[in-house]
């Protein structure tokens, strides 16, 4: 089965937590603090495997979680760190936070890598909370959390050259009979369910892979027919067939089919018409094929809308008439032709890799609300993380959070906000008194 986009969630480990502990060892007078820091969690890495042609592992198999880091120790020894965990794709793969839209990377090249959820760090053990003032300080810090996220995973099929064109126009025909691909090839619509790839290798060594597309209708920017679904994969090709049937079998004007499919790739992506494209007339074994060929010729020439106008070959993929040319000069155009980048490969460091998104802007430190019941309710990502990483087994550890509160300046807020000594103050489960 061909599975081109799926979503997953991914959860990186957290760290370790630090440790609180001191030297008890004989003849060591005022030993001091020991213990150490945590390890630190496993991150979630994508990386691409060649091998892999398709999204189908992700089917059953949606939700990936990497190991926690191992605690901190006494006499001052650190706990091991996670190993991060791999997660295969193939080739062609963009990787978008389904939660936000935005695009996190596009993995193209073999053995390339996407951090998508990087592991928390080791939590620190009071063995680095000692000074002058607290020699002996019982305060350690809890493992910072992992990122935590939902990927939508969408695949691109690699192809050089991209066969468009209606449903039944002979594009499964043609890359049967150019290359070893063995397409379903049947006398009605969308016969063509999925991209089918194969290789073409000419005479004179020359090589380049090529990709039926199934078939589009008028609206398949919209969602019509194959739609999307289909749009997605002309993405990565350089240089584009566009196949229309002369026969007029099914009583259309191939015109006007032609200047149909460039309106949808137009409404989908306007750079998609700046690519080359070579015009296939197909089917010209057929009766009526080169009356309908002449015709075309002339309204194409007519055609005032387009900047450059595009060669036109015959072909008959039965008797194998005008293919040789063809590929010929598909070759020749490819190696005129750069590759075109996509949306997601203008973000990324092509130079890398490893690929490691940038982090979101900078939002408030924490947010204030208060619930129905009068009690304060404390959030936001980076209050939210400090309390997650402080040992609430420990005092001291309680003490150093509420500096931390001051210093962020949520004293004042509550205070701005009229709150009074003995007033309830939440952050996630846990409920303190506010005290002036």
């Amino acid at each position: 089965m061909f599975v081109d986009q799926v979503k997953i969630q991914v959860k990186a480990g957290k760290g370790g937590d630090g440790a609180v502990a001191f030297r008890r060892e004989k003849y060591v007078p005022n030993g001091g603090p020991a213990g150490g820091d945590g390890g630190k969690g496993g991150s979630v890495i994508l990386k691409v495997d060649e091998g892999l042609r398709t999204l189908m592992d992700f089917r059953y198999h949606r939700i990936f979680k990497a190991k926690p880091g191992q605690n901190g120790m006494i006499k001052g020894m650190y706990g091991r760190g996670a190993k991060d965990l791999y997660i295969a794709v193939p080739q062609g793969t963009t990787v978008t936070d389904a939660d936000t839209g935005e695009i996190l990377g596009d993995l193209v090249e073999n053995n390339a890598e996407l951090v998508v959820a990087k592991g928390g760090r080791g939590g620190r053990g009071n063995i680095h909370f000692a000074s002058a003032k607290n020699p002996a300080p019982e305060i350690a810090e809890n493992g910072e959390p992992g990122i935590e996220r939902n990927l939508k995973l969408e695949l691109k099929v690699l192809a050089d050259v991209g066969l468009v064109g209606f449903p039944s126009v002979g594009k499964s025909t043609l890359l049967s009979v150019v290359t070893s691909a063995k397409p379903k090839i049947a006398d009605y619509h969308f016969t063509t369910l999925v991209p089918n790839l194969g290789m073409v290798r000419l005479d004179d060594g020359q090589d380049f892979v090529m990709a039926d597309l199934p078939g589009l209708i008028e609206g398949a920017s919209q969602g019509v027919g194959l739609g999307i679904q289909f749009l997605r994969h002309v993405e990565r090709t350089r240089v584009i067939l566009h196949l229309v049937d002369m026969s007029g079998t099914e009583g259309r004007d191939p015109f006007e089919d032609y200047q149909k499919i460039n309106a949808e790739l137009k409404k989908y992506d306007p750079t998609l018409l700046k690519r080359p494209q070579i015009v296939v007339a197909s089917k010209m074994d057929m009766p009526a094929s080169a009356e309908n060929l002449a015709k075309f010729k002339e309204q194409l020439a007519q055609d005032d809308t387009l900047a450059t106008k595009p060669e036109v070959l015959a072909i008959s993929s039965l008797t194998h008439q005008g293919l040789d040319e063809l590929l010929h000069k598909t070759a020749k155009l490819l190696a005129e032709t750069p590759a075109f980048e996509t949306k997601a490969e203008k973000l990324q460091d092509k130079q890398a890799k490893v690929y490691e998104f940038k982090e979101q802007a900078a939002q408030a430190p924490f947010t204030l609300t208060r619930d129905a019941d009068a009690t304060w309710v404390l959030g936001g990502a980076k209050l939210e993380k400090l309390f997650k990483m402080t040992n609430l087994d420990h005092e001291e550890s309680m003490m150093r959070f509420a500096r931390q509160l001051r210093g962020m300046g949520v004293d004042d807020a509550l205070r701005e906000r009229g709150a009074k000594n003995g007033d309830l103050v939440r952050i996630g489960n846990f409920t303190f008194e506010f005290v002036e």
